[in-house]
């Protein structure tokens, strides 16, 4: 009785993985009809506008992946013994103390901060999207920007009447901006 078992086992697993096969094909159909939708531009949800990309070449595209996934394996570098004093907070500070084990850089000791986590120097100071980022105070400083590098990004200072006045000049210079619509 346990062979048959078996074999029903196995039949059903059978059945059960071109069940699965059957589905995974389905989706990666989908999947790829939906990469054709968004190539050709026909897809289209309501009140969303694609955000404009910068022109880079393919070694900044290259060091700006780089970047990211070396800022994602950096960590928090936080102050000496932050968790044992509450009011010591958690920003860094460079432990100065004379047999500091930290300063030492002794192995089971957190990290400090040090050249070798700098970004690539292409890409240093940039948005994550590419672009080189330039305040924006009214909309005489958009004339100065250019679009295929540089994005703006609208003071903190500025009021809502000017702010609408600045992002639609720039929707007509095709200038993206990078604070949009940000309610304090």
């Amino acid at each position: 009785m346990a062979r048959t078992k078996k074999k029903d086992t196995t039949t059903d697993l059978a059945e059960t993985q071109d069940a699965s096969d059957s589905s995974e094909s389905q989706e990666e159909d989908e999947y790829l009809e939906l990469d054709e939708e968004l190539e050709d531009g026909e897809l289209t949800e309501p009140g969303y506008v694609v955000k404009k990309k910068p022109d880079l070449s393919p070694e900044m595209k290259y060091t700006l992946n780089l970047r990211k996934a070396r800022k994602a394996k950096k960590g928090t570098f936080r102050r000496q013994e932050w968790f044992r004093y509450k009011r010591l907070g958690t920003k860094w500070r460079k432990p100065r103390g004379l047999h500091s084990k930290m300063r030492r850089g002794l192995k089971y000791r957190p990290k400090m901060p040090s050249v070798g986590y700098g970004s690539p120097k292409e890409v240093r100071n940039l948005h994550p999207s590419g672009f080189r980022e330039v305040m924006v105070y009214n909309t005489n400083d958009l004339e100065t920007i250019n679009p295929s590098v540089e994005a703006a990004r609208i003071g903190h200072g500025v009021g809502t009447r000017k702010r609408m006045t600045i992002e639609k000049k720039a929707a007509d210079l095709k200038i993206r901006i990078l604070n949009p619509g940000v309610q304090r």
